[in-house]
């Protein structure tokens, strides 16, 4: 029979069971604090991991956004810049044009749509180049039109050498008062005047004799852009064919002092009091051409016949009358190129594209 156990021993059991369950909650409240801890410095490094990469972030979104804005504008600023150096502008939808141009709803609003809209559905023109809306704007839009067709020379154009245009005036017809031919801002210029007119009149003939050789349509259209984005080149041009306008003036009054036929429109010129003769058509007219104002109708029918040229013009704010459609000269004497033009003001033209 087992032998039982003392009251000492039966007091013992309860305190090595108190001992145990003392050690289990230490080790559990330990490992709490451990975890605990553990969880805390975890969820620092996440909340500062994620804290940093939301700083990163919000960092490149700005910097993105700074960097659009000024890609933009960098964008916007070069294309301001090409487009204010591009004196003729690239194609684009009449209607549209028209539309954006004219939005109103008074009586002229309302004509000028009316007149866009007579340009696109029976005159087959669905386009239009902007111009640069200067005083050279007429001579700018005839002369872009015979470089970009690659029209030839005039026939006149091909018997003489018009760079000795400006000598022949002063020595064969005794025309000195030439000297004081004005380049459209530049006022009077002294004897320095032929040097800068055979200047002139050179580049004109280098640049017509190298487009008229020019095959490829698309060639011809990329030298005009380059050309016409040229405000220095063009401007010695535009002045080139203000004298050659002179030229004609000035030929065609000699041959009416020796009682030659000469043609209608001259008659009309020499009539008035301010163009009767080339010194006064220079003085009063030629000479301010590119500075204070563009051609005049009377001009542009020299123009037309000093280049060989039939330019046909749609007057928009004629619509409705017989003025809308007027050419420059009225007769061609002969088989002329045709050249179209648009103005809503007869001050400023732009190029419509059939």
């Amino acid at each position: 029979m087992a032998a039982r156990k003392s009251p000492a021993q039966e007091r013992e059991r309860p305190r090595d069971h108190a001992s145990g369950n003392d050690q289990v909650h230490s080790w559990t409240l330990v490992t709490s604090q451990a975890l605990d801890a553990a969880w805390r410095v975890v969820k620092g490094s996440v909340t500062l991991a994620v804290s940093f990469l939301a700083a990163i972030l919000c960092y490149f979104r700005r910097l993105q956004l700074y960097l659009g804005h000024r890609l933009k504008w960098w964008i916007g600023y070069l294309q301001r810049r090409f487009k204010r150096n591009l004196s003729v502008e690239a194609e684009v939808d009449l209607l549209s044009y028209c539309a954006r141009e004219w939005k109103g709803e008074t009586p002229h609003a309302k004509l000028m749509r009316k007149a866009y809209e007579e340009l696109f559905w029976r005159r087959h023109i669905k386009c239009v180049r902007q111009v640069r809306r200067d005083n050279y704007d007429a001579l700018r839009s005839v002369l872009f039109q015979i470089f970009n067709r690659g029209l030839a020379f005039p026939s006149w154009m091909k018997e003489k050498d018009i760079v000795k245009l400006p000598e022949k005036l002063l020595f064969s017809q005794g025309c000195n008062w030439i000297q004081q031919y004005s380049f459209g801002p530049e006022k009077y210029t002294g004897s320095n005047v032929f040097g800068k007119l055979r200047k002139c009149v050179e580049l004109l003939k280098t640049q017509w004799t190298e487009f008229s050789g020019i095959k490829d349509y698309h060639k011809r259209g990329s030298m005009c852009n380059i050309l016409f984005s040229d405000a220095l080149l063009e401007y010695k041009l535009y002045e080139a064919l203000k004298f050659i306008m002179l030229y004609q003036v000035t030929e065609v009054y000699e041959q009416m002092k020796t009682k030659k036929v000469i043609p209608s429109l001259f008659r009309l010129l020499f009539t008035r009091e301010t163009s009767s003769d080339p010194l006064s058509f220079m003085m009063n007219h030629l000479n301010s051409v590119g500075d204070t104002c563009g051609l005049e109708q009377i001009d542009m029918f020299i123009l037309g016949y000093s280049l060989e040229v039939k330019i046909k013009v749609f007057r928009l704010f004629k619509f409705n009358s017989r003025d809308f459609e007027v050419c420059y000269p009225e007769e061609s004497l002969r088989e002329w190129p045709e050249i179209s033009l648009l103005t809503e003001n007869d001050r400023h033209y732009h190029i419509p594209v059939f």
